[in-house]
């Protein structure tokens, strides 16, 4: 799998579940972590864990083993670590809090 179908597939994920506010960065080139980020929130702890639950199974039945979550069980940010791709899911209280975008603003927005 390429990462830009990983990217397409994680994004679909979270667009399937109504995350809101999704936001692409390319982090090629600025971060050694990953070459993309997805970054969304939920309106509820319930819906938070959906939308990661959602990135999990796709990115597993598209044969790209997740290779680390964290956050599920408190629901406030989920972040989930697919190799290429590494999307943060925010409760929307918390993703105006930590502001990834602010943070990594460097990084170009990508349009999906």
């Amino acid at each position: 799998m390429t990462k830009l179908t990983l990217l397409q597939t994680a994004y679909n994920a979270a667009e399937d579940k109504k995350a809101e506010d999704i936001v692409v960065l390319n982090m090629e080139g600025i971060s050694l972590l990953a070459d993309y980020f997805i970054i969304c929130s939920g309106n509820s702890d319930r819906q938070v864990q959906a939308i990661a639950k959602e990135l999990i199974d796709k990115s597993n039945e598209a044969g790209n083993e997740v290779k680390s979550v964290e956050g599920f069980d408190a629901a406030r940010w989920i972040l989930i670590d697919m190799g290429d791709v590494v999307a943060h899911v925010f409760h929307r209280d918390e993703r105006s809090y930590y502001n990834l975008e602010r943070l990594w603003r460097e990084a170009p927005t990508l349009e999906i």
